[in-house]
């Protein structure tokens, strides 16, 4: 069996983002749909004083109609606040300077496209996670890609050979089992069990940036939350 999940890409998402990764045997990155203001594309959040706060990636002014790949980073992009911003939160966090040095990696790449500097983000976080999924841009298939939301998804599934299609919990609202297995595949759900850390002398703030996981959280600990801490339904 061969196992397909599609996200859009985010900036520094959580952990049950890779965790979806992680668990599918190819990993579809949409460049082609149209960019949304209020998601987590170019946003994302970190703990900060005990509470959490938003960082995001600011952008050139462009169409409301633009698809993700279209959008352009703006020049107004202070990399050197977000990362001082970023440091002076984690610096007393135990693998601070194993996690700083992927972030300003990745924060201080030269690139303006939006796609393909989160595209780059995303692949720098799989390989110092040692996620070995293969990871394809959706413009790259050759399908329709004019097709709606779940019909989309279908076509995308039988274009690579996939018979079983991984989506986050969130998806129940969107996509029926039924209507995957009228064309032999399988529709899975990925449920992220709770995984609780501590961050330093602060309440528990959950489901924060990958940032926050891997500046408190060892490499052992990580790749088991990524192996087992969900449960598919």
């Amino acid at each position: 069996m061969k196992s397909l999940a599609v996200m859009q890409p985010y900036f520094f998402p959580y952990i049950g983002y890779f965790q979806l990764m992680n668990a599918a045997d190819l990993f579809v990155v949409y460049d082609n749909v149209k960019y949304t203001k209020k998601g987590w594309i170019n946003r994302n959040r970190i703990l900060q004083n005990g509470k959490d706060v938003v960082f995001s990636i600011p952008l050139r002014k462009g169409s409301d109609f633009w698809d993700i790949k279209d959008r352009e980073i703006s020049a107004d992009f202070k990399k050197a606040k977000l990362l001082n911003q970023i440091r002076e939160t984690y610096r007393r966090a135990p693998y601070f300077e194993r996690t700083l040095s992927l972030v300003e990696r990745i924060v201080l790449k030269e690139e303006t496209n939006l796609f393909t500097f989160l595209l780059n983000s995303i692949r720098e976080i799989c390989g110092c996670l040692a996620i070995r999924t293969e990871i394809v841009v959706s413009s790259s298939l050759d399908i329709d890609h004019s097709l709606p939301g779940k019909t989309k998804v279908v076509a995308l599934c039988k274009h690579v050979g996939a018979d079983v299609y991984l989506n986050a919990i969130g998806g129940q609202e969107l996509y029926s089992k039924d209507d995957f297995s009228t064309h032999g595949i399988t529709l899975k759900f990925l449920k992220s069990k709770p995984f609780e850390y501590k961050q330093l002398d602060n309440e528990f703030v959950p489901w924060l940036s990958i940032i926050d996981v891997m500046m408190f959280n060892s490499p052992d600990a990580i790749k088991e939350c990524l192996d087992s801490k969900y449960e598919l339904i």
